[in-house]
């Protein structure tokens, strides 16, 4: 699995920190940081938790394509 920079990129854009994100939707954060080093698979739900605490959309941080492998 490949490092999330996107997940990475939109946090800091808030100016928040993994344990402010992770507050902020009840995980860890040993959970962001895993998420972000591309050690953990998170759940859909988790997914769209992130998502709605970023105030982003699903593919642009967790959508993998040919484009965009980084992810």
């Amino acid at each position: 699995m490949a490092k999330n920079i996107a997940l990475k990129l939109a946090r800091t854009k808030k100016d928040m920190t993994q344990k402010e994100l992770a507050e902020k939707i009840g995980v860890s954060r040993q959970t962001i940081h895993a998420i972000e080093k591309g050690e953990y698979n998170p759940t859909i739900q988790l997914c769209l938790k992130i998502c709605w605490a970023l105030d982003t959309r699903l593919d642009d941080l967790f959508w993998e394509d040919e484009q965009n492998e980084t992810m």
